[in-house]
């Protein structure tokens, strides 16, 4: 391990004929962090993490990884030396070996004591510890996704890239099984670049979340910021759900007229018209004759998940406003009902 951060990606693009898939990417990894690359199906995800394992090579820019240019205009360095582990979608084990023939199959003397030494461990990582004799096909789903992960580790890679490797599995198996693979992921202090297209799973996994929209990094930070401080309306639709409505910002600049009244803005905004974001949880039901409701409007919709639940409400100006509720506190279909906004929101450009 040097001083160089795990993954240095500068100005990568690339395009298939005349479709631009990326566009200048950069993007910086540190040793020991998660990096989620989040963004929709079809966005350029999994062509990027090609490019960084060195199945695709850039059309322009450079990749680095731990310090060293592997590809770029003038260099290029093939994916076997490069120090970097892919776990892909459904495992993709090699169903004539064994589990342990799997996890030791990159690994350069394979039947040596000190292969078998660290087959051992692995299988131990990753919860496996009996399963080596096994052939693939007597794993369920989320026993082979562990083995895979075993391999990829086996060879202590400087970098592993997950591309969506849970998208197969159901999801009471998949929410459980990342909350592992994340722990064996810290327990390793391993760098990991983890693409999905499951926002929950970038939001709780992830120490850094890259937004792709568009072959574009829209925003580069830390989950938290990525969700209640997004850069662009863009990220803010993507990045979980969104009621837009208008607003005027005055001219101190650090709260916002709308229809719910005056509300703070979590960073500051030129006065003058903008939209203005605010997320299901802000929202508030109430009485429809409370005195704090200036807004009413009627429920149209409800959707009752066990723990909450979410009202679909329309206003009289046509607005749709999604509220996100204890499921005791749903309203009946047809109420008429108040609305409150609490906390601080975002304003862009109307």
């Amino acid at each position: 391990m040097t001083s160089s951060p795990a993954l240095e990606l500068h100005g990568v693009s690339h395009r298939f004929g005349s479709t631009h898939v990326l566009n200048s990417i950069n993007l910086t990894a540190q040793h020991g962090s998660i990096t989620a690359l989040l963004g929709p199906s079809g966005g350029g995800k999994t062509t990027l993490l090609r490019i960084i394992a060195g199945l695709e090579r850039p059309q322009h820019g450079s990749v680095s990884i731990d310090g060293v240019c592997v590809a770029s205009e003038n260099s290029w360095v093939p994916p076997h030396q490069r120090g970097v582990a892919l776990v892909p979608q459904e495992g993709a084990l090699f169903p004539h070996l064994t589990v342990a023939q799997n996890v030791a199959f990159g690994l350069t003397q394979r039947k040596s004591r000190e292969t078998k030494t660290r087959v051992a461990e692995m299988l131990e990582l990753v919860g496996l510890p009996t399963s080596g004799s096994l052939m693939p096909s007597e794993l369920s789903g989320g026993m082979q996704q562990r083995v895979a992960l075993a391999r990829a580790l086996a060879t202590r890679p400087t970098l592993v890239l997950l591309d969506e490797p849970f998208s197969a599995l159901d999801a009471g198996l998949r929410e459980s099984l990342r909350d592992q693979v994340v722990t064996i992921l810290r327990a390793e202090q391993v760098t990991a670049v983890w693409v999905t297209h499951d926002q929950d799973e970038a939001l709780s996994t992830a120490d850094s979340v890259a937004v792709l929209l568009k072959g574009n990094i829209a925003q580069f930070s830390d989950p938290v910021s990525v969700y209640h401080a997004p850069t662009t309306p863009e990220v803010a639709e993507f990045i979980g759900e969104t009621v837009s409505v208008r607003g005027t910002v005055g001219a101190i600049g650090n709260t916002v007229n709308t229809s719910f009244g005056d509300i703070e803005l979590l960073r500051e905004h030129a006065s003058g018209s903008v939209q203005v974001m605010i997320r299901p949880e802000q929202f508030e039901i109430v009485n429809a004759d409370s005195s704090g409701a200036r807004v009413t409007g009627d429920v149209v919709a409800t959707r009752y998940f066990g723990h909450d639940g979410t009202v679909d409400v329309r206003f009289a100006d046509g607005t749709m406003a999604t509220v996100r509720l204890h499921a005791r506190l749903l309203p009946d279909v047809g109420s008429t009902v108040g609305v409150v906004v609490h906390g601080r929101v975002l304003a862009f450009d109307a």
